[in-house]
């Protein structure tokens, strides 16, 4: 008899936690839905001809328009073993303060599935044409200030020897951790045929004196569907789709440089440009070895506000 019960309660565990592993129909649907998508997309850009803007935030070139704002909503869902997935984002305010000057705004937040909502801090960018002309390769200076805790999740960049596993504490323990970090990119790019071509050689440093240096790359190729453009205004014209593909990842410190325990992914990409100036931005990041995250999708949209300048200066009187 006391056999018999003590198997009724273990039975009764085993489906009290095997409740804890269900899938919700609806994740697999649009799992099922972003992984169609992206193959689709990478086939697309496989068999496209067709300038384009880089897609990656990241390794976009040039700063933002004299007296140009835009702001944009993004968001990175991540699988995590070890841990609960999550979804993290950010919304950005960005501004071209002159023809040479962009200076932008990030504030950070995650959720973690089955754990909690927090916000992780904020970032603030500052991009420096570095040559007022175009030229063959046209060089871009980033510098980027952040402060933020170990919960923030958005994986902007893969630095140093970041890895899956740095992630798959809870939000109470990640959260102790704070970080005051400079960040230094040279953004290269060149302009070929139709083809963007851009390499991002990445520094950072945490402020603490006892952190060393860390590298990091993103390098990426896109180009849009098509390069003539209709005479007509329309949302659907091949011309304002661009596809592409990125990668990207850690090159460990100066205490262990190289790719020794470092992380790494590949991502198809895509861009929708409206002509009312609102973007959409689609990526699908697949891990390449056993420190990266199986799978991070990344999706936005974005709006630039033409005209801003030209109306301010109006207001006040000015000539635009």
């Amino acid at each position: 008899m006391q056999l018999s019960r003590n198997k009724e309660y273990s039975n009764r565990e085993a489906d009290e936690r095997a409740s804890n592993f269900e899938i919700d129909p609806a994740d697999i649907f649009w799992l099922d839905f972003y992984c169609s998508f992206f193959s689709f997309a990478g086939l697309l850009f496989i068999s496209a001809a067709g300038a384009g803007e880089p897609l990656h935030r990241d390794l976009q070139p040039l700063p933002r328009r004299a007296r140009q704002p835009r702001c944009g909503i993004f968001s990175t869902f991540g699988t995590q073993r070890d841990g609960n997935d999550f979804h993290a984002f950010w919304t950005e305010f960005e501004y071209g303060a002159t023809a040479w000057w962009t200076t932008e705004l990030y504030l950070d937040g995650q959720t973690t599935f089955n754990e909690s909502t927090v916000f992780t801090g904020f970032r603030l960018e500052n991009r420096f044409r570095l040559l007022q002309r175009e030229h063959l390769i046209n060089p871009v200076l980033y510098v980027e200030y952040e402060q933020i805790t170990g919960a923030d999740k958005i994986l902007k960049e893969i630095e140093g020897h970041d890895g899956e596993s740095d992630l798959a504490d809870s939000n109470a323990a990640l959260r102790k951790e704070h970080k005051h970090e400079l960040e230094f990119k040279l953004l290269l790019s060149s302009n070929f045929k139709g083809w963007n071509v851009a390499v991002n050689p990445i520094v950072t440093k945490n402020l603490l004196p006892s952190e060393p240096w860390e590298f990091a790359y993103a390098i990426g190729t896109s180009r849009p569907l098509m390069l003539k453009a209709s005479p007509n205004r329309c949302n659907f014209c091949l011309e304002n789709f661009v596809a592409g593909v990125e990668m990207y990842g850690g090159l460990g410190d100066v205490q262990s440089a190289g790719l020794h325990d470092t992380s790494h992914y590949l991502a198809p990409t895509v861009a929708w440009n409206l002509p009312s100036d609102w973007t959409l931005h689609l990526s699908s990041g697949f891990g390449l070895n056993q420190n990266s995250h199986r799978l991070l999708l990344r999706w936005g949209i974005s709006h630039e506000f033409s005209g801003f300048g030209e109306a301010v200066r109006r207001l006040f009187g000015g000539q635009p």
